[in-house]
Formats: structure tokens, sequence, C-alpha cells
């Protein structure tokens, strides 16, 4: 995912904002509950929760159409418009449009997921006018100037040279290859340097426009604001989008059928790992079976059995973890963690042991209800503030989970049993994995590095 930069200017405002937020903690949680279905004048939906905690004002939404609406020869067109609807639009140059922003102190992002274009903005209640104004310039009159457009170009290929060497971007676009071969989930969303020189003005202005359309927003909106004055900006803000997009068809697709191992010949003292398979949709009926059979096998916690086994016990590697990444296509669980070189055989055998028994076996009862008490509570301490309730509820809409699903989440936890846990577990993970190194060659990899030569 790539966003929009910031200078220091605009990042100490955000900080006072992100901190003025977070003194509001509690209030913003419980506020969660109270969701509302908001219809604009002009048709815009979206989910509100209305928080006069402080005068702040948070919007998250999302388009359909991200990478996927990229092209094989031209990766990052996506990520590329992302960074540049803020460079200047309508009769605002870049320095006009930033001046803009950081007088009010307003916080406006953009970015990419495979299947999505996703936006923020956050501001004080009193600029909420002229922030929603300079998004809907953002969004329907974006300039893609040549200076600006070299600039930003300049900097992605940087980023996109840098991921060439680096082991943990290496082994990342190598199990996305592996697993997904030619379809488009397949892509790189940030670009490499050969598609990123070949991007033009007019691929940027195709992609805005055949994505960033009404038919497929979704749009949450977090505090201090009332429902009629929502609505008008709204309208203002979205109102002259395209009715429909004009997206790209993409293919259902599985993940590549494990196990199946890649490795990557890189000269450096650490090996990064991928690791993961096939996944589950997230409108499977067994979706939250996995998802706690995930939390006990490797989501990310200090108890998960992943990290009992591979640090705890043997102190192979500082972190191990899994998650599950569903998408409107396909799914995958995918894992990571980095080792030293001589001790990456060892660590991804340990990985794939404890995956296989999990697959196995399934986790005991004890691990399914410490993983529920857990799952409930963390998600309310999660939405700590308003953005984040913001982000949640416009997931929320993309998984079409339903306005009231905070309020069932708990009750759909507590019914999941053991015999499903063990049932999901044989499905997903007692298949074998999908992995890649990154590394030393095994014969040597307990040899020290060969020392870089000087151009």
């Amino acid at each position: 995912m790539i966003t929009t930069r910031r200078d220091l200017p605009r990042i100490a405002a955000a900080l006072v904002l992100a901190t003025t937020s977070l003194f509001a903690a509690p209030n913003t949680a419980s506020a969660a509950t109270k969701i509302q279905r908001l219809v604009s004048p002009g048709g815009i939906e979206a989910w509100f929760v209305q928080d006069a905690t402080v005068p702040l004002v948070a919007m998250e939404y999302a388009f359909t159409g991200g990478s996927t609406q990229d092209t094989a020869d031209k990766q990052g067109i996506g990520s590329f418009t992302a960074n540049m609807l803020d460079e200047g639009a309508g009769d605002l140059d870049t320095k006009a449009f930033h001046e803009r922003l950081e007088r009010r102190a307003i916080t406006m992002n953009f970015s990419v997921t495979r299947d999505y274009f996703r936006g923020s903005m956050r501001m004080l209640k009193d600029d909420s006018g002229e922030a929603f104004d300079l998004l809907r310039l953002a969004l329907t009159s974006p300039r893609f100037d040549a200076e600006p457009l070299e600039r930003v170009r300049s900097q992605m290929i940087s980023n996109a040279r840098r991921e060439t060497t680096n082991p943990v971007a290496i082994a990342g676009h190598r199990f996305w290859e592996e697993a997904f071969g030619t379809h488009p989930y397949a892509w790189r969303p940030n670009g490499t340097v050969e598609s990123l020189s070949a991007i033009k003005a007019a691929d940027l202005k195709n992609f805005a426009q055949r994505v960033l359309a009404k038919d497929t927003l979704k749009v949450a909106v977090v505090g201090d604001i009332d429902a009629d004055t929502l609505g008008k900006l709204l309208d203002k803000t979205f109102g002259a989008l395209p009715a429909k997009a004009n997206l790209t068809p993409v293919p259902v697709t599985d993940a590549a059928k494990p196990p199946k191992h890649a490795s990557v010949v890189l000269d450096v003292p650490q090996s990064s790992i991928n690791f993961g398979g096939p996944g589950i949709a997230r409108n499977d009926p067994d979706f939250m079976a996995a998802y706690i059979v995930n939390h006990i096998l490797g989501g990310g916690s200090f108890s998960s059995r992943l990290y009992k086994e591979v640090r705890e016990k043997r102190g192979l590697a500082y972190s191990v973890s899994q998650s599950l990444i569903w998408m409107n296509k396909s799914s995958v669980f995918a894992g990571t963690t980095a080792t030293r070189a001589d001790k990456a055989t060892e660590t991804l055998d340990t990985i794939t042991s404890e995956i296989a028994q999990m697959g196995r076996d399934g986790p005991t009862q004890q691990e399914l209800d410490e993983a529920k008490s857990y799952l409930k509570g963390s998600q309310m301490l999660a939405l700590d503030t308003s953005s984040k309730i913001a982000s949640v509820l416009v997931q929320y809409q993309l998984d079409n989970l339903g306005i009231d699903y905070i309020e069932k989440r708990n009750a759909i936890i507590d019914a999941v049993t053991l015999d499903d846990t063990k049932r999901v577990a044989k499905r997903i993970w007692g298949q074998g994995i999908l992995s890649v190194s990154v590394g030393r060659a095994p014969q040597a990899a307990a040899e020290p590095a060969t020392p870089a030569k000087a151009n």
C-alpha cells in the first residue's frame, strides 16, 4: 500500500489531531454502537457516528478498483494516481493545494489495495466545509501537472529500486507471484522500476475516471457534525463523480495448491521467509472459526503456537506471525518471519511442522476459550480514535457485514465450537504450505557474508 507524502508541518498538525482524538477514546469507542445509516439528498449513503466529545471529524471511504485495475505492463498506476491526487487540483497547483491543507491542519490521504482505492480525511469541525471542498477538487479535478508527476515518479522509482535488494520486499513479492501466477493479484501494487517509468499522465487520468465512481463508493464518518450538514457535504464532494465505474473484470482464482517452495539467493546475513496457502472467503460460514484458529496458530500475539515454538522454545526469530487475507476474488493465509541465514531451514521446518499439527489435530478447548476471550475484548479496545472507527465501518461495508455487525460479533464468536475449529483447521492448514525464502544458499549459509566491493 502506498499513501501520499506529507511534509513536517502537516505531520505535526496530524499528531495534534491524533492526540486530541485519543483523549476522547472512551466516549468514542462506546459511540461506535450508535451507527446511523445516512442517505444524502443526492443519494450518497454513509455510515455515520455522531460524537461531539471533541470538535473533530474523521471520514474514511473506498471505491472498488485497486491495483487489479492496473495493467501487466504498467503496474503501479493506481498507487501513482493515489500519490498525485493532492498534488494540485482545479485551479490550485501543488503549492496552493498543500497550503490550504496546512492552514487548517487538514489531513488527507489516498491509498490502494489490490481490490480498492481508499481515502481518509481528518479535520476540525469548523474546517469541515473547506476540507470537503478540497477533497471534491482532488477527486473530480486532479491536475497531474508535469513537475509534481516527475517528482512523484522519481520517489516511487527510488522505492521500487530499493526493494530489488531488500530481502523482506523480495520475499513478499515472490510469495504473491508464486501464489497467483499471472493473475492481477500477483502484480506489484506499487509498481516496478520499469513499469513506473512507462506510466503517463493519461494513464493516471484514465484510472481516476474509470475507478472513482458513485456506484462502488462506501463512506463512514465519525465526529462532531450533524446529519443534515454531512448530507450536504457528501453531495458536494461526491455528487459530480460518474454514476458508474468502468472496471476491468477480475477473474475469480484460487491460490496455488501447496506444498510448494521457492527460494531466492541473496548474500545477506538474515533470511526472510514468507509462508501461507489458500485461505477462506469473508462470506464463508466457517470464516469466524478460521479467524479464531488463525489467532491461535500465529495471529500475532505472544501466546500463538508459532511464536512459542519459533521464538520462545528455539530462539530462531524475533517475531513470527500470520494472518488471513481475504479479497474480492480469492483469499490466502500468509505469514512472515526473519532469521539468521544458518537457521533458515530449521525455522521453516518448525513453521511447517506446527501448521501441519494444527491441520491434523486442531486447537484445544483451552486455546479456543482463551482466543474467544481475547478476540471479544480486543475489538472495542482497538477502536480508540474516530479515524479507527471510521476505517472499521468502511471495511464492514466492503465485507457486506451489515450495520449491526459490531453488536452481533461477540455472539458469532461465542457460537464457534471446537468441532468447527477442527474442521476448518484441517480444511485450511492441513494441506501443507506455500513458502518462499530469501537469503544465502544452504551450502553458504554458515559462512560470513561476502563484503560488497567498492565501485
